[in-house]
């Protein structure tokens, strides 16, 4: 078992292309099932999640390959970023 806490603390990446997408900051949430639906990442040009233009990333809980040690790999189509 792995805590949202600890997910927080990994990198992102996406297995098709290599590219790094950043750290997780927030979690979609399915409240009557209890189930985390989505991670999301900060778009591009936010500070900690919080300063800069809202493009975030979400990514479908799905689209999860492998959570490691030190990173998530997940599988998104490039033009899905």
């Amino acid at each position: 078992m792995i805590n949202l806490s600890e997910m927080k603390e990994k990198e992102v990446i996406n297995i098709r292309d290599g590219s790094r997408l950043g750290m997780i900051y927030d979690f979609e949430m399915d409240l009557k099932k209890g189930e985390v639906t989505a991670i999301i990442i900060p778009g591009s040009g936010k500070i900690m999640g919080i300063f800069g233009s809202n493009n975030d990333i979400i990514i479908d809980w799905k689209k999860i390959v492998k959570i490691g040690e030190d990173i998530i790999l997940v599988d998104l189509k490039v033009d899905e970023e």
